[in-house]
């Protein structure tokens, strides 16, 4: 996604869309982590579209589809499977960018390997592939793609790990928290920080046109979750990287996005959703 000189649209949204599947994909209590929360295997459809934008962004209209599919289990390792497209009129071009991100999380031994393709009007622009693996006191990165490279990161949960640490927080009743992640988005060079707002559970409305006819949500209850990621390098200005506010489930699934990127702001309602068969996990 490139919009002329005004902003690199591209990279804002390369850095982080994937909610950290995202978006999404969120220490740990005295548990340990694959008992801390029951996670539901899902396939969920998201209907995009521009909330706002500003001059600066050059953008006119906005709109797209994000596809969120999550699967597996503590004792197999968790994946996931993002794709996320829009079309970005700019009123002298249209663009459309496609992301498709996949993801695979043992957090028994805490490695992730992550692989990420950016193409714009079906070329592909950018891609990024490696593995990441927690120490006892920083995060070990192995990046294949674009070019061989070795890093060190400061300790960080992944993303499924995040997201469980998120659900435990909100079941506990906290109100805010920081924490650190690492998704493998944008370079893959980077853990950043997140603060996080927790709101008090709520029931949902049976009258909120997102969940007419998707009734494993109709009838149960949810947070509203706001999260800023902060970059954590000497030259961050404060300002956060990216932002979201979604509303949560106890089983790690979404709805009711919007997603911040400063310059402009999309919201995403869940259009379908469905549950995926999964194998119980013993141990």
């Amino acid at each position: 996604m490139v919009f002329a000189a005004k902003i690199n649209a591209q990279a804002a949204l390369r850095a982080r869309l994937t909610l950290s599947a995202a978006l999404l994909a969120f220490t740990l209590p005295a548990l340990p982590a694959h008992a801390a929360a029951n996670l539901t295997p899902h396939r969920a459809v998201y209907d995009l579209s521009l909330k706002e934008a500003s001059e600066r962004s050059g953008i006119e209209s906005m709109l797209g589809r994000m596809v969120y599919e999550f699967g597996g289990t503590a004792c197999d390792g968790y994946t996931v499977s993002f794709r996320f497209v829009t079309e970005i009129d700019t009123g002298e071009s249209v663009r459309i960018t496609d992301q498709q991100t996949s993801s695979y999380e043992d957090i028994r031994r805490h490695t992730f390997d992550f692989v990420t393709k950016s193409y714009v009007n079906r070329g592909l622009d950018y891609e990024v592939k490696g593995t990441a693996r927690l120490g006892d006191d920083a995060i070990s990165v192995e990046i294949e793609k674009p070019e061989e490279q070795s890093l060190a990161l400061p300790q960080a949960l992944f993303p499924t790990e995040h997201l469980i640490e998120l659900i435990n927080k909100a079941r506990a009743g906290e109100t805010f928290y920081e924490s650190r992640i690492f998704d493998g988005s944008d370079k893959a060079d980077e853990a950043l920080i997140t603060n996080t707002v927790l709101g008090e559970k709520r029931k949902a409305d049976a009258a909120d046109p997102e969940i007419a006819g998707i009734e494993t949500l109709a009838l149960r209850d949810y947070w509203p979750v706001a999260i800023s990621y902060f970059s954590d390098t000497p030259t961050g200005d404060g300002v956060p990287v990216y932002s979201i506010q979604f509303k949560l489930y106890a089983d790690g699934i979404t709805r009711d996005l919007m997603m911040d990127y400063g310059e402009f702001a999309l919201v995403g309602k869940l259009s379908a959703l469905e549950v995926l068969a999964s194998e119980p996990c013993d141990d």
